[in-house]
């Protein structure tokens, strides 16, 4: 379903449990910077209105996902330690084609989502799967569904409102760069590193 041409190397679990505080809170912020990010999305094409209504919801849904991670922190006895750079979010974002009209930049940004969501979800299924701990299993089989259903609704949008980019061809080469760049992740505590 999510099309992601490299898996996560199933060791990246391994780096994760010995890191519960740091995962938790890179954790965190992910789901931070993508409220913030859904903000953005509504501040630069409040033309739509179902999508901005959509990014209502997500800004909602994510702020409610950064209280559960800090609350999971909370519970194990740990602190939300301080954000650190995201160098995968950082590679993704240079792929981004900048200029452009109003729907280019739209698509962009709509594929920028799609492709955060999928990873998300494919490395929280991992953890579902993987971890040892079984309630950290249950807590991220829940936010793997919410990632799929936030990656098909950027899809979505993009194939909406796309009138003369081809959604399709555009996102297998999202599919294709990211796939490249995954030979360079999955080696850090870090949701996305």
């Amino acid at each position: 379903m999510l099309g992601l041409k490299l898996p996560t190397d199933p060791r990246w679990v391994n780096i994760v449990e010995k890191n519960i505080e740091e995962i938790l809170t890179d954790h965190a912020y992910c789901e931070q910077k993508a409220a913030s990010n859904a903000i953005t999305v509504i501040v630069k094409f409040p033309m739509y209105p179902d999508v901005v209504e959509a990014m209502a919801e997500l800004v909602k849904e994510e702020i409610e996902h950064f209280q559960m991670v800090h609350q999971e922190l909370v519970k194990r006895g740990l602190k939300l330690g301080f954000e650190r750079k995201d160098e995968y979010i950082h590679d993704l974002l240079a792929f981004q084609r900048k200029g452009g009209g109003r729907e280019q930049q739209f698509v962009e940004k709509m594929l920028f989502g799609a492709m955060i969501e999928a990873r998300s979800c494919e490395r929280f299924r991992l953890l579902s799967e993987k971890l040892t701990d079984p309630d950290l299993r249950v807590f991220y089989r829940k936010l793997m569904e919410s990632e799929a259903r936030h990656y098909m609704m950027f899809l979505n949008f993009a194939k909406k409102y796309a009138t003369t980019i081809d959604v399709d061809h555009r996102w297998k080469e999202f599919l294709e760069y990211e796939g490249g760049l995954m030979n360079k992740y999955g080696k850090k505590d870090t949701i996305h590193g």
